[in-house]
């Protein structure tokens, strides 16, 4: 199967980028698609991070306001994993402990990948590698965020119940915080003999 990009224009450059295609691509059953146009959100790379303390049984969650979740109904708050953009040059593991750091005053050890995926590649380029991270959660809490970047993050610490509970109830929406609670809650015992824990 190929494709082919005949034209391609910037649309917008500002938080995000968006850009234009004309394409064609090879279609299943043979012969070749219409001329098609799209647009696309140039997001690049991130990583997320859901941080657990397995002698605790606890996760660490944030809370911040989304602009895509004005809509809702429950209102633009989401409870989230913490995650960030790669900075050029950056590598995954260094941007993982810096966010941790500045969105949840969060020390992270031990690092396992549970995923890497297209967060919604019908109109985006952003890839995640999302990741379970070994954390110790005393002491951990209250309102964190760089002033500089607008960020006012409320760090959620929880019973890992806790959260299956709101992830069950619908309260945890969005793609990240559920894929990795959801691999949670099916790895915990596991991941818990992992790090040697009783």
């Amino acid at each position: 199967m190929k494709w082919s990009i005949l034209d391609k224009k910037l649309l917008y450059r500002g938080f995000f980028t968006l850009k234009s295609f004309d394409l064609k691509h090879d279609l299943f059953d043979g012969g070749v698609s219409k001329l098609l146009v799209r647009e696309l959100l140039d997001r690049g790379q991130a990583a997320a991070v859901l941080p657990y303390d397995p002698v605790r049984d606890e996760v660490v969650l944030i809370e911040q306001f989304r602009i895509g979740a004005c809509d809702d109904p429950s209102g633009p708050w989401l409870i989230e994993v913490i995650a960030g953009l790669r900075e050029p040059g950056e590598n995954v593991d260094a941007l993982i402990h810096r966010e941790a750091m500045e969105e949840a005053g969060c020390t992270i050890g031990d690092l396992l990948h549970l995923f890497h995926y297209y967060s919604s590649p019908g109109g985006s380029n952003e890839e995640i590698d999302l990741y379970l991270a070994r954390t110790d959660t005393t002491g951990l809490g209250g309102i964190c965020g760089l002033d500089e970047e607008g960020e006012d993050i409320r760090v959620l610490v929880m019973k890992s119940d806790a959260a299956f509970d709101l992830l069950e109830r619908g309260r945890i929406d969005s793609a990240m915080p559920i894929i990795a609670l959801q691999w949670l809650q099916l790895n915990r015992d596991k991941i818990r003999r992992r790090w040697q824990v009783e």
